[in-house]
């Protein structure tokens, strides 16, 4: 080993040991880096692993008929270290069931009878189903022979179930018009941290699942154009030759194209004749898929390129009912959106074939998919779609656990909103936007459950603190770290993070450590500040006084938290000037500070200015000489 080697490497080791000690970690998670499938560098250990399933779904819808009937036969392949001597099945649409636990309110219009199971094997062999009792979004199933490490099952399911008429992630959208999610049984995750994802659907928290393979076919009526994640296999069979023509075309195109109008949908010459067509799709080390489908929503298409290294281009489509304003321009926004995404924040080229549009009422992502309500303000759509998009990343290209750490992803899309946000409407407007929407009703309201830390279990959360500590808070410490690093240090330390666990499942001290390590500097102070304490954001002006360079400002820290912020000065023959302060003046976590502003000047006033990290209290941040 070569000096320089040992020094380096010394000096990662130091940073480890830093990070081992410093952070909080709760003995589960702890467990992980002693066993190795994680390490404090941040990267994925030796023995690291994470099962996946071969999914084969075959579904049928014929509106105006609620009941979606569906077959699947699922390949579940164990690569943990374990025996593994049941499954854990996931029942996401059993949160319809009326005595079924959530966190929202709802009525006789949101209620079915859930997922209703006609049929299931295991490796060919009929079995008995038990329908759950208490847990309805999951059941665990006893395997009639452990599953070994590195062995395979196979286990399938008849089922049927009624679509909601009032819901907003998934169901009917009006009576032709359905948007099917979390439609299929679907086997839970089980990982080096918690075993068996055993937790509750309540209609709040999101959701957690394996990155998987995907064959899906639609069945559906005459007339009737099916969306869906992946990548469509048999557009001649499903499709008129020309509307087939102009979809192809939309794959390398800057314009839009109008695949099908309203007046192509009346006429009813879009799709191929024959009583009923399916429609059939594949989708590769994906962790969902989802379904639109309708009988009069237009059809717009074009395409954008995401990967300049290779030229790749990514299909953009909306679907949609001909009276949704917004969504004429919404084949544009998502253009804009993959271009921008890809190539400023994250920066990370959009890494599946297409998106789709369609519209609905959730305001919801999904792999390949967005359901976005129609919007009266074009500005507002535009934020939404983009939000929706940036969770390309975090959650589906890294695999996030959104229902215990929703920070992870709900955090990361509220932060790049407003970084394009910025650029689409201007600073102002979209500050204005970020400000209303994820920090004032946190600054502004002081009871306990606003400060509970970003790192306690979304899973335990409900209300104005879920909300908070996924949006608005990390949001902020994630643009605090960015204005500690600069935008040169903080786009490689989140491109390493990205490229170390996209298709994995990284918790949030795998996040920590790999920044650490990608910047070369112990952040466990930040970390601990943002993301472990009750702490928000109050500055004020302890006093200003003069020094041999120009004056000495005090500045006390009142909530704690490490923010930047700007000292905007007024002299006295009129002119200003503004000095920025990094997070970094609060490395060593003192409650108050001096800093020096070096002028030749007579300072009439000052004042301290958070910009987006909105000050809790403002009486206090301001100096007037007498």
């Amino acid at each position: 080993m070569n000096r320089f080697f040992l020094s380096c490497t010394l000096f990662i080791l130091a940073i480890h040991s830093a990070n081992a000690q410093s952070l909080y970690m709760p003995r589960n998670v702890a467990g992980t880096y002693k066993n190795g499938t994680r390490t404090v560098d941040g990267i994925p250990g030796n023995k690291y692993w994470q099962n996946y399933g071969r999914y084969n779904i075959s579904v049928t819808a014929a509106p105006p008929s609620r009941s979606i009937k569906g077959t699947e036969d699922i390949t579940y392949i164990n690569n943990s270290p374990n025996e593994l001597r049941s499954l854990v099945v996931k029942l996401i649409l059993n949160i319809h069931r009326p005595a079924a636990l959530r966190y929202s309110d709802a009525n006789d219009a949101y209620f079915t009878q859930g997922i209703q199971v006609d049929g299931f094997t295991i490796n060919g062999k009929p079995m008995d189903w038990e329908d759950p009792q208490y847990h309805f979004t999951w059941q665990e199933i006893p395997l009639p022979n452990s599953l070994r490490p590195q062995d395979s099952v196979k286990i399938s399911f008849n089922w049927h179930y009624d679509v909601s008429l009032q819901s907003n992630r998934e169901g009917m959208i009006d009576s032709t018009t359905f948007f099917l999610a979390y439609f299929y049984p679907r086997v839970a995750v089980y990982d080096d941290c918690n075993g068996w994802d055993r937790l509750d659907f309540t209609d709040q928290q999101e959701f957690y699942n394996d990155f998987n393979d995907y064959t899906l076919s639609v069945k559906v009526p005459d007339n009737y154009i099916v969306w869906a994640t992946g990548t469509l296999q048999n557009t001649d069979e499903v499709l008129q030759p020309a509307f087939a023509k102009k979809l192809k075309a939309s794959m390398t195109s800057d314009a839009i194209v109008k695949i099908a109008t309203a007046a192509d949908l009346a006429a009813g010459n879009v799709t191929t004749h024959r009583g009923f067509n399916t429609w059939r799709w594949t989708a590769s080390h994906i962790t969902d898929v989802t379904v639109g489908l309708s009988n009069h929503f237009v059809w717009d298409a074009s395409s954008v390129v995401v990967d300049d290294a290779t030229g790749r281009r990514a299909s953009v489509q909306a679907a949609y009912n001909d009276t949704a304003a917004d969504f004429h321009s919404m084949v544009d926004f998502g253009r804009h959106s993959l271009d921008w995404l890809s190539h400023k924040w994250p920066g990370v080229p959009y890494p599946y074939p297409k998106t789709t549009i369609f519209q609905g009422y959730a305001d919801m992502e999904y792999p390949m998919m967005v359901n976005d309500g129609a919007q009266q303000d074009p500005n507002f759509a535009r934020f939404v779609v983009e939000h929706e998009i940036a969770h390309t990343w975090f959650p589906f290209y890294m695999g996030i656990n959104e229902a215990r750490y929703a920070f992870m992803d709900e955090g990361w899309a509220t932060t790049f909103e407003l970084l394009i946000g910025r650029e689409d409407l201007g600073t102002d407007k979209a500050e204005a936007f970020y400000k209303r929407f994820r920090v004032n009703s946190w600054v502004n309201d002081p009871s306990a459950e606003q400060y509970l830390p970003i790192i306690t279990p979304a899973n335990v959360l409900r209300g104005s603190s879920y909300g908070i500590n996924a949006y608005g808070k990390p949001s902020l410490g994630y643009l605090a770290l960015k204005d500690l690093l600069g935008d040169a240090l903080f786009k490689k330390c989140l491109h390493d993070y990205i490229g170390r666990w996209n298709g994995k499942h990284p918790i949030p001290w795998d996040f920590f450590y790999s920044f650490n390590t990608s910047a070369g500097k112990n952040l466990d102070w930040f970390w601990s500040n943002w993301f472990f304490t009750n702490n928000y954001i109050d500055f004020a002006v302890q006093q200003v006084v003069a020094s041999p360079n120009g004056y000495a400002l005090t500045i006390k820290n009142i909530g704690g938290y490490p923010a930047p912020a700007d000292v905007l000065v007024t002299y006295t023959d009129g002119s200003t000037a503004i000095f920025h302060q990094t997070p970094a003046i609060w490395s060593n976590n003192e409650k108050e500070v001096t800093i020096a502003i070096n002028t030749k000047k007579k300072i009439q006033s000052l004042r301290i200015n958070a910009g987006v990290f909105v000050d809790a209290d403002e009486s206090n941040n301001s100096w007037q000489a007498k």
